[in-house]
């Protein structure tokens, strides 16, 4: 598994509607990609965002933020939707799991 950590705070003159449009649309594009598994977005309470997806492989991931209309997207959030934003990877992460099991 290869997993991608995505902390980014947004502009506060963004246009919330364009951005909204655009999250849908990757967010679909993305599950659609050979090697995705999985995407998950928090907002902690002072704004930040916490985006995690994960993939099969590296070579998924990065497959992933070469796709043309990602890259597309990629572009205009740096110039019209995020302040600030940090990227963070990881090939296989150590994991440790519980769950419960029926009674």
């Amino acid at each position: 598994m290869f997993l991608v950590v995505f902390r980014n705070r947004k502009r506060p003159d963004m246009d919330a509607a364009a951005y909204a449009a655009d999250a849908a649309r990757m967010e679909e594009l993305a599950e659609a990609q050979p090697g995705f598994i999985s995407f998950k977005s928090y907002v902690a309470d002072d704004g930040e965002v916490i985006a995690l997806s994960e993939w099969a492989s590296a070579e998924a991931a990065h497959a992933w933020g070469r796709h043309a209309d990602h890259a597309t997207v990629q572009r205009r959030g740096r110039e019209a939707y995020y302040e600030s934003y940090t990227l963070y990877t990881a090939d296989k992460p150590r994991t440790h799991q519980f769950e419960r099991q029926p009674e």
